[in-house]
């Protein structure tokens, strides 16, 4: 489930479609339920952009190993 989840083609959905029901619950849901509707699909949306930022790991400001 996790090389599932952290394929590049899923992080795009889940970073577009999460950022898009975000936006839309944020104006079609009043009140404090709309809200929090869409800081939650942010989050996961956000989440999803970092994941497909690529990491750095094992390299120095010079950039060797």
């Amino acid at each position: 489930m996790k090389s599932f989840l952290s394929a590049r083609p899923v992080l795009w959905f889940l970073f577009l479609f999460n950022g898009a029901v975000a936006a839309l619950r944020a104006v079609a849901v009043d009140g404090a339920q709309g809200v929090m509707a869409a800081v939650g699909m942010g989050l996961v949306s956000l989440g999803a952009g970092f994941g497909l930022v690529p990491s750095r790991r094992g390299t120095t400001q010079l950039g060797r190993a």
